[in-house]
C-alpha cells in the first residue's frame, strides 16, 4: 500500500510490517537480533548494528536477517554464546557465511583485520603437524614449519596481502616433507643417514605431485645440518603458451575503444598487457598507488613510478572517481582498495578479474606472458625490475628470453638507480 505514514520515521511509503517502512523495519530486527546480550549488544558491535541498518536494499539486509546463515551466529556474538574473535569464529564449521560475517566484523570494527590467505595457512599447518605419527618427524617438521615456512609466510605478508598462490606452495612444501619423512621410515631410513642415491629414488618412486617440493625442505635441514647436503634439481620450468603480438595490440585496442567494456575491465586489462601484472597483484592494489598530478597520472608498481599515457589515465580518473560499488550487507561507503570487493572491507580476488577478463576474450596468463616479452625486449633487466615490482632474476629470466645479456647488468643498474619514472611504453622519462 501507498500513502501510509510509517510509525517509526514518519514518512510516507510502502508499510513493510506493522505500520513500519522496511527501512524502520530493519532497525527494529537488527536490534532484536542484538539484543541477547545482558543490558543489549556489546559496545564492540554497535559498527556493524550501523552497517547493517545503512544497508542501501533494506529488503536485501532484512532477507539476511531472517534467512542468512551468518545472522544466527552473529546473535550468537551478541549474546556471548560465542566468543567475539577470529578463534570463535575459526572453531565454527568454515563456509562462506562465516567468511562474509567475519569481513563484516573486521569492516566495521569489532574484530581486528587479519591477513586471511595467512590464517588458512597457519591453520592447515595445524592440521598436517597433528597427523604426524613419528615423534621425531613430528618435532624436525614443526620446526622446518614454525622456522621456514611460516616464518617466510609472515614476513612476505608483512610486505603485502599473502597470495593463494603463495600459501598454496608453502602447503605443498609442508606435504612434500612430511610425504617424504614417510617414504623414508618406510624404508628405515633415518633423515641424518639419508644418500643421494636414496633422493634420486625418491624422484623415481615419490608421488610425482610433491617430489620436487620437497627441495626446500632438504636445504633446511642441510642447513640446520640435520641432514647431509644433497641435490634435488627441478626439472626445467617451462613457461606457457603467450598470445601473438598482434593479438595483444588487438586486445589492447579493444578495451581502450570498446565503449561497452567497463571501466574496471578496461584498467584491469591494460595493467596485464601494458605492465605484465599479475591478477594476485592487480586484485590487492590501492587507491594509494596512484597519484594524480593534474597533467600527468603514475602509479607505483615497484620501486618507482610508472607514467600512464592517455587514454588509460583518464579511465583510471574514472575509475577513482567513480569505483566499483556493491550493494552488498553492511558495504563500506570508503575503501582504500583500487577494486572493492563483493566481502565488506576486502578487494575483489584475482579469480573474479580473471573471469571478468575471459569473458572479453582475455586469457590474463598468456597475456601476461605477451607483455613481459615484448617488455623485455624493449627494457633493460634492472628497469624491468624496478618498473614492474619483479624480481632482478625474474627480469634477468626474461631480459634473456627476449635475446637480452646479462653482461650488461651493472650498467642497467646504474642507469636504473638515476631514473625516476616511465611511461606507458616502458621508456624512460
Amino acid at each position: 500500500m501507498t500513502g501510509h505514514v510509517c510509525a517509526g520515521c514518519g514518512g510516507e511509503d510502502k508499510l513493510f510490517e506493522r505500520g513500519y517502512c522496511d527501512r524502520r523495519s530493519l532497525a527494529r530486527r537488527t536490534d532484536a537480533l542484538l539484543a541477547g546480550a545482558v543490558g543489549g549488544a556489546p559496545p564492540a558491535l554497535a559498527g556493524v548494528r550501523d552497517a547493517i541498518v545503512a544497508t542501501g536494499n533494506a529488503r536485501t539486509a532484512l532477507n539476511w536477517l531472517r534467512n542468512g546463515a551468518g545472522a544466527p551466529l552473529l546473535a550468537a556474538l551478541a549474546a556471548g554464546q560465542v566468543p567475539l574473535s577470529h578463534a570463535g569464529l575459526d572453531a565454527q564449521p568454515a563456509g562462506r557465511a562465516i567468511e562474509y560475517l567475519r569481513a563484516l566484523l573486521v569492516a566495521h570494527g569489532a574484530l581486528p583485520a587479519r591477513d586471511e590467505a595467512l590464517a588458512r595457512l597457519e591453520r592447515q599447518v595445524t592440521q598436517l603437524l597433528t597427523g604426524i605419527a613419528d615423534r621425531e618427524d613430528r618435532r624436525t617438521v614443526t620446526a622446518y614449519a614454525t622456522w621456514r615456512v611460516l616464518h617466510r609466510a609472515r614476513r612476505r605478508a608483512a610486505q603485502r596481502p599473502a597470495t593463494t598462490t603463495a600459501t598454496k606452495h608453502a602447503t605443498a612444501s609442508l606435504r612434500a616433507a612430511i610425504t617424504l619423512l614417510g617414504w623414508l621410515a618406510g624404508r628405515g631410513i633415518r633423515l641424518a643417514e639419508i644418500h643421494q642415491s636414496d633422493i634420486d629414488r625418491w624422484l623415481l618412486d615419490g608421488p610425482a605431485n610433491l617430489a620436487y617440493q620437497a627441495d626446500d625442505f632438504l636445504g633446511w635441514a642441510a642447513q640446520r645440518r640435520i641432514a647431509p647436503r644433497l641435490t634435488l634439481t627441478r626439472p626445467a620450468r617451462t613457461e606457457g603458451p603467450a598470445i601473438g603480438e598482434a593479438a595483444r595490440r588487438s586486445l589492447i585496442q579493444m578495451l581502450l575503444d570498446d565503449p561497452h567494456v567497463p571501466t574496471v575491465d578496461r584498467v584491469t586489462g591494460c595493467l596485464v598487457l601494458l605492465y605484465a601484472q599479475h591478477l594476485s597483484r592487480i586484485s590487492v592494489m590501492t587507491r594509494g598507488q596512484i597519484h594524480d598530478h593534474g597533467k600527468a597520472l603514475t602509479v607505483r608498481f615497484g620501486a618507482r613510478d610508472v607514467t600512464i599515457d592517455e587514454p588509460l589515465a583518464g579511465f583510471i580518473r574514472h575509475h577513482l572517481a567513480d569505483p566499483r560499488r556493491h550493494e552488498s550487507l553492511g558495504a563500506l561507503t570508503h575503501t582504500d582498495w583500487l577494486f572493492p570487493g563483493h566481502l565488506p572491507g576486502r578487494p575483489i580476488t584475482a579469480a573474479c578479474l580473471g573471469s571478468r577478463l575471459r569473458a572479453l576474450g582475455i586469457n590474463a596468463q598468456a597475456a601476461r606472458r605477451a607483455t613481459m616479452q615484448q617488455l623485455a625486449a624493449e627494457v633493460p633487466a634492472a628497469v624491468l625490475a624496478d618498473l614492474l615490482g619483479i624480481a632482478v632474476t625474474t627480469a634477468v629470466k626474461w631480459t634473456h628470453t627476449a635475446g637480452g645479456d646479462w653482461s650488461h647488468y651493472t650498467a642497467e643498474t646504474a642507469r636504473a638507480r638515476q631514473t625516476t619514472t616511465y611511461s606507458t611504453t616502458g621508456t624512460q622519462q
